[in-house]
């Protein structure tokens, strides 16, 4: 094992029930994973861990360089922050598999990679909007585009936030109508548990 220090700090986000744990380590480059508890975790061991050891834990997403977790309303950040910091710390400067092989999900989209207005929209939430959303600790997925509506799946802080219509309406939604013609309304999935 190398002798390199991990270091950890965390960051707000709109959503007050989620904190963004960032570190000086990659942990999952391009791409990303999002759990909410009761999903099936077993590849992604740091999620499982996570679930295991606090039952408060609503939500786990990992992606680059940090986790984002989610917690249950009626505990303090301030009671917990410091605990789940260090239990995170200390599982990857351990070097311990965060995140094994990510199974394959289909594609719901039911476009065509080669489609103009898919390929479009894609460009625009690449450029403007998923920096943004992962500086505040989440992911925005594609998911479809039919009939002028763009579906979009909101993750990690994004996930519940009371602050993603908002963003999701005023700020996507109206990035894609005046870039992309076709685009009509953005929508967001509907995660079913």
């Amino acid at each position: 094992m190398s002798n390199f220090i991990v270091s950890i700090y965390t960051e707000a986000t709109p959503n007050p029930d989620s904190l963004k744990f960032v570190m000086n380590k990659m942990l999952l480059t391009g791409r990303s994973v999002d759990f909410e508890r009761g999903d099936e975790v077993a590849f992604a061991p740091l999620a499982e861990a996570i679930f295991n050891e606090y039952s408060y834990v609503k939500g786990v997403f990992i992606m680059n360089n940090f986790v984002t977790v989610r917690k249950d309303g009626d505990i303090d950040w301030f009671e917990v922050k410091s605990t789940i910091s260090d239990f995170i710390k200390n599982w990857v400067s351990e070097g311990k598999v965060i995140v094994g092989e990510i199974p394959e999900t289909d594609n719901i989209s039911g476009e065509m990679d080669g489609d103009a207005v898919v390929a479009k929209i894609k460009a625009m939430l690449d450029q403007y909007v998923k920096p943004a959303v992962e500086m505040d600790g989440g992911a925005i997925q594609f998911k479809s585009f039919d009939n002028g509506i763009v579906t979009l799946m909101m993750q990690g802080s994004c996930s519940g936030c009371p602050s993603s219509t908002v963003t999701l309406k005023s700020g996507i939604e109206g990035l894609l109508r005046r870039m992309v013609p076709e685009v009509k309304e953005v929508v967001a999935e509907s995660v079913e548990m």
